[in-house]
């Protein structure tokens, strides 16, 4: 324990939820949701605003879905959300060489290796000051907890969300931590917290009372000692800037079970090739590899095989994976694969026989289509896979501009054409496979628009952004509604997606095929557009006034839920 507060702990606020408000804004001060959108998706974030109806981070879209419907349900964008963890984390490192960052939005900071003085005023002039640069940078909050040990400057950092600064005085942890329930503790979860409280346990100050020794027969000698000197305030781990991996894993829910054997092998192929290549950005290889398969009951299974040497040729994971899943039952069905790779190393063993075997299989793979082509006649051109439109996705319009998808269904895509710098945009509705519509980069969150597209010419570069007028052929008159109905279609919410879960990329069963609609919702045509004036497009290209409508239904969330 330090006799100052000097270990900062920075959490960012809401902070996948907060970034899609910051990106879109016609989603800002309404309920925003990031997770998997389909029957079976989770919550990873979920707005301040969302928060007030219920929606909690782990829970259940559906649940969350029934709880505020008229939210916007968005799938993540992890380039987005690590381009920002990165400004942050510059930021953390400019005020100390000790920064342990937790996930990308959590970080501890140690402040006295950065040269900061030992008392409360210098800590808290830096606390203040970093959540004023973190603003600046990056458009978004962050809460500061600052005290003499980890474990406090998390706790206070919780105390502080959101946007705000809270300091735990060395002398005062006994006074503050008493009356908090014990899950407050690092380590204590449902299963632990149920075993203290048949024993009658359930604030950190009876936790303290109980005594080691108590605790240690309660959950061991390890967790018991760990668990009573937390309860004392003390916590003497230092902040650690290098936490090695221990392994590196992928996988992906269904929303449909997978009950074809082949269609399970090829999942986990694919998870194989995607463990391999988060493996490989690491620098890392592995010796182990693990797969897991939920059942369509839930039972979870692991089976792993360790190989001669460790390794980061993907033909070798994907042969091992292979092996151990004929190893494991799936005709019930699966819920759920994963691959796994542990015992890393920082070098390679390549294996011979594994390469062999790969080449073998291409060999044969070649053959078989080359006599396949021979059959027909000759090559036929691939069959081009039809696009997927996930809500929250970025697109360009050749002629609308940038904007995002709001949702899509039988055959149509919605879009609002917005930017961080511009007002709420206008929403228009297109064909899935509208050539002039195509996928498009993320938008800097602050700093204004970027530069012109150089490939749209330079007569259109200099013509400059031009604010169109408040109405638009793909918007339909209408009056704004209230109460919390279900979602109008083509609003944030409203779509169907399916899971949506990506680390490298979205998941493949998170993406909604071209033309899927989720059951129970139907889809009228384009939502009604808003009276508000459209964003510029940063090509330069001009938007026909054609009308006054009304206020978008997608918009018409925050107070009209108070109603769910």
């Amino acid at each position: 324990m330090r006799r100052a507060p000097t270990i900062l702990h920075l959490d960012m606020d809401a902070f996948f939820a907060a970034a899609e408000q910051a990106a879109k804004p016609s989603l800002r001060g309404k309920p925003v949701v990031v997770g998997g959108i389909g029957p079976r998706g989770v919550v990873s974030t979920a707005s301040y605003e969302a928060r007030v109806f219920g929606v909690r981070s782990a829970m259940p879209t559906a649940q969350a879905r029934r709880l505020c419907p008229n939210a916007a349900y968005l799938s993540p964008r992890f380039s987005v959300y690590r381009r920002v963890s990165d400004s942050v984390m510059q930021l953390l490192h400019a005020l100390s060489p000790l920064v342990e960052p937790l996930s990308l939005d959590e970080a501890f900071v140690d402040l006295e290796a950065g040269g900061v003085a030992a008392d409360t005023a210098s800590a808290r002039a830096v606390g203040e000051q970093l959540r004023r640069d973190i603003r600046a940078v990056t458009g978004l909050t962050g809460s500061v907890g600052l005290a003499g040990a980890k474990m406090l400057a998390k706790i206070a950092s919780e105390a502080a969300k959101p946007d705000g600064l809270r300091i735990i005085e060395p002398g005062t942890e006994r006074e503050l931590l008493g009356p908090m329930t014990v899950r407050t503790l690092p380590g204590v979860g449902p299963a632990t917290a149920e075993v203290l409280r048949r024993a009658g346990i359930t604030t950190v100050a009876e936790t303290a009372e109980a005594g080691e020794a108590e605790l240690v027969r309660l959950l061991g000698r390890a967790h018991g000692a760990g668990l009573y000197a937390m309860a004392l305030g003390r916590d003497d781990r230092p902040v650690v800037a290098e936490r090695d991996a221990k392994s590196v894993s992928v996988e992906d829910t269904f929303e449909v079970d997978l009950t074809d054997r082949t269609r399970v092998r090829n999942e986990l192929v694919r998870l194989a090739e995607r463990c391999v290549q988060r493996l490989r950005a690491a620098g890392r290889s592995g010796r182990t590899v693990v797969i897991k398969v939920r059942n369509y009951d839930f039972s979870t299974l692991t089976r792993s095989e360790t190989l001669r040497g460790p390794t980061d040729d993907p033909a070798v994971v994907r042969e091992a994976a292979v092996r151990l899943l004929d190893l494991v039952d799936t005709t019930g069905g699966v819920r759920l694969l994963g691959v796994g790779v542990s015992g890393l190393a920082d070098f390679t063993q390549e294996d011979l026989f594994a390469q062999l075997a790969t080449e073998q299989e291409a060999a044969e793979a070649a053959q078989v289509a080359a006599a396949e082509g021979e059959e027909r006649g000759g090559a036929e051109p691939a069959e081009e896979l039809p696009r997927r439109w996930h809500p929250g996705l970025d697109v360009i319009h050749d002629e609308y501009g940038a904007g995002w998808v709001q949702g899509s269904g039988v055959g149509r895509v919605t879009v609002r054409f917005e930017q961080p710098w511009s007002p709420p945009g206008r929403v228009r509705t297109f064909a899935v496979d509208d050539p002039a519509l195509r996928p498009g980069e993320p938008l800097p969150l602050v700093g204004g628009p970027p530069t012109p597209d150089p490939v749209r010419g330079e007569a259109e570069a200099e013509a400059g952004p031009v604010t169109g007028g408040q109405g638009g052929s793909s918007g339909r008159p209408g009056d704004p509604i209230s109460g919390c109905g279900r979602p109008e279609p083509g609003g944030p919410g409203a779509d169907d997606a399916e899971p949506g879960r990506a680390e490298a990329d979205s998941r493949r069963s998170s993406r909604p095929e071209a033309g899927h609609q989720e059951p129970g919702r139907d889809f009228r045509g384009p939502d009604r557009s808003e009276s508000d004036r459209a964003g510029a497009s940063p090509q330069g290209a001009r938007i026909r006034e054609t009308g006054r409508y009304g206020p978008s239904t997608a918009a018409a969330v925050g107070k009209s839920c108070q109603g769910s």
